[in-house]
């Protein structure tokens, strides 16, 4: 939970404080509506790592907190399968889409393990 919090923590920072400059990079046309759209995304990539970051003490898996990891399994899933699917269409940036299209896969893997198992206590 922390690591998926810090990830998205910081993209949302990125596109929060740095739009302009993240569509300069990626050689998107800036205008009123992409940075609008680039704020809003970044108000979600915040909100779930705020999300992850509060749920990150408590047992999840199973029956416990069963939204937390559905939620995150559905968005690191969804997004691994969309970056695979461009991965191998895009000619530009490559080497950030592949990074993305791993990370999103790991802790797609990892969500999808935490939601089918049951946590355990450990003992003090």
């Amino acid at each position: 939970m922390t690591s998926s919090s810090i990830f998205l923590a910081g993209i949302g920072i990125l596109f929060s404080f740095l739009p302009n400059e993240v569509m300069e990079y990626l050689n998107v046309e800036s205008n009123t509506i992409v940075i609008l759209f680039f704020n809003i995304l970044s108000a979600l990539y915040l909100g779930f790592a705020i999300l992850n970051w509060m749920a990150k003490g408590t047992l999840i898996g199973g029956i416990y907190n069963k939204p937390i990891a559905i939620g995150n399994l559905m968005h690191f899933g969804v997004g691994a399968i969309t970056l695979v699917k461009v991965v191998s269409n895009i000619q530009t940036h490559k080497e950030i889409i592949i990074s993305l299209t791993v990370i999103y896969a790991i802790f797609a893997i990892l969500f999808a393990n935490v939601f089918r198992t049951n946590p355990s206590k450990t003992k003090k």
